[in-house]
């Protein structure tokens, strides 16, 4: 065995964050179109975690309840992995990237037929404490 400790941190975790404190979490696969979900996560894109889930506990769009879900989850990450307070945490990056697209068809008149896609999403937020968030700037 050599003498170098192992790092036991995932590669995600190493582009998303680095070597600053702060969670993650995602949510793929997830049934709504990406555009639509990119309007809800430009919302909480660097508020306090708190204010964020409160503005999407109310807010309309249907995306905003995965959203909610999948913040939640990065919460919960920062606090047990990390041990980090919920009162200091930001939502510092959040990120919308698109998942497959199921093509389906739907019949026409004359015998024609459309395509419809179904696509999906791949939903990633990061939180981190907001002393992590202005040192890194």
């Amino acid at each position: 065995m050599s003498t170098v400790e192992r790092r036991r941190t995932s590669a995600r975790r190493d582009t998303l964050l680095g070597d600053q404190p702060g969670a993650f979490a995602s949510a793929r696969f997830t049934r709504i179109a990406p555009m639509k979900a990119r309007r809800v996560v430009d919302m909480v894109r660097g508020l306090p975690v708190d204010d964020a889930l409160a503005l999407l506990q109310f807010a309309p769009q249907a995306a905003s309840e995965t959203v909610y879900k999948v913040l939640e989850s990065a919460i919960a990450n920062a606090e047990t992995t990390e041990d980090l307070d919920r009162g200091t945490l930001v939502v510092t990056k959040a990120m919308v990237d698109e998942g497959p697209t199921m093509k389906r068809w739907r019949p026409r008149a004359q015998g024609r037929a459309t395509r419809i896609n179904k696509r999906t999403s791949h939903i990633t937020l990061v939180v981190q404490p907001a002393e992590a968030k202005e040192a890194g700037k």
